[in-house]
């Protein structure tokens, strides 16, 4: 067996875990009976359950009971209740050089487009462009949605996230790093990138072929032949 199939395997198990969890909580947040209530605890913790033996894998050590107290705290009541994934807003930005913008993490080191959590009263492109200028100091305008990413799928993400990703062209600012959230910024060119920078591999060539002019459909994550079970499962 290859190195990458147990990893296959352990991402499959916590999508599981959080599909099922996402499941219960959600019933939780709409049912009025406390037997149905009941049912959905015992899959919450069937849920972690799963979770932690893909933690367990990956030699990450946190208890059942660990998992079960962060879902329940989580559950809301009706509409609110209603558990869906959450949803990323990914820039990326190009100037006149061709070249790149990067931020790199206080909290990891790690160098990544600017990125940031969707905000409610702000369209998707209006999120990208705040979350530009606040980590950057740098002003860009939106140009075309390159697509929509799961990031459980993509296994950058360990519970339910969507990322919208933007290609935006640099119309103003000077670079000005956000002294909490970011260590650096940078422009680099394709040959130029920093180590480590994350996921290159899948978006580098997508966004160098953007800052350059190409225009592609957005993408999107094609379904799985088993949606459920992963591609190979048994049934």
């Amino acid at each position: 067996m290859s190195d990458a199939q147990p990893q296959d395997f352990t991402r499959d198990l916590i999508r599981w875990s959080e599909t099922l969890a996402a499941i219960a909580r959600t019933g939780m947040g709409f049912t009025l009976s406390l037997y149905e209530r009941e049912r959905y605890e015992e899959v919450l913790k069937v849920a972690a359950d799963i979770k932690t033996a893909a933690d367990d894998a990956l030699e990450i050590r946190r208890e059942q009971d660990h998992f079960v107290q962060e879902w329940m705290d989580s559950v809301g009541e009706g509409v609110p209740g209603y558990v869906t994934p959450k949803v990323a807003i990914g820039a990326i930005v190009g100037n006149d050089d061709g070249k790149l913008l990067l931020v790199k993490r206080k909290e990891s080191g790690v160098w990544l487009y600017p990125t940031g959590w969707a905000d409610v009263g702000y369209s998707p492109s209006e999120v990208a462009m705040k979350e530009v200028e606040e980590e950057t100091g740098i002003i860009a305008e939106p140009l075309q949605l390159l697509g929509v990413v799961d990031g459980m799928r993509m296994g950058f993400s360990r519970f339910g996230m969507y990322m919208l990703l933007f290609h935006m062209r640099a119309t103003g600012g000077q670079l000005n790093p956000h002294p909490l959230e970011t260590a650096d910024v940078g422009w680099f060119g394709p040959d130029e990138l920093p180590t480590p920078t994350a996921g290159a591999q899948w978006w580098g060539d997508m966004a160098f072929a953007a800052i350059s002019g190409t225009v592609t459909p957005a993408t999107f994550d094609a379904p799985r032949a088993e949606m459920w079970r992963g591609e190979g499962t048994n049934h």
